[in-house]
């Protein structure tokens, strides 16, 4: 299986996208967007600004659990990441989406 974004609606009614790996890991997921439209700009943003390694920000939670955010050049957030034990395992995820985010296919399941 490729590296894919699966759009989905959520709980409330409004959209959100998964980046998944070809393992079918969730390596990013994006924030809620009021339109189906607006969720398929943040997919191309995500295509757009994750090969380039300043638009991550790297963070750490009050636990010392690892994690990153992917920005877009006016910093605004596109997708964030899931929760890593080590700074390596995060460095490991950021990798995957500079791989997969440009050239990962969308599966929309809203339809």
């Amino acid at each position: 299986m490729a590296a894919k974004f699966e759009l989905k609606k959520s709980k409330s009614d409004q959209f959100m996208f998964n980046l998944k790996a070809a393992n079918g890991e969730i390596i990013l997921t994006s924030e809620l967007y009021t339109t189906k439209a607006a969720a398929m700009n943040g997919i191309e943003s995500v295509q757009k600004n994750s090969p380039l390694d300043e638009r991550y920000e790297r963070k750490q939670a009050k636990d010392g659990q690892h994690f990153f955010v992917l920005k877009a050049a006016n910093h605004q957030v596109i997708g964030k990441s899931e929760y890593y034990k080590s700074t390596s395992s995060m460095e490991n995820g950021i990798a995957s989406v500079k791989r997969n985010g440009p050239e990962a296919k969308v599966d929309d399941t809203t339809v």
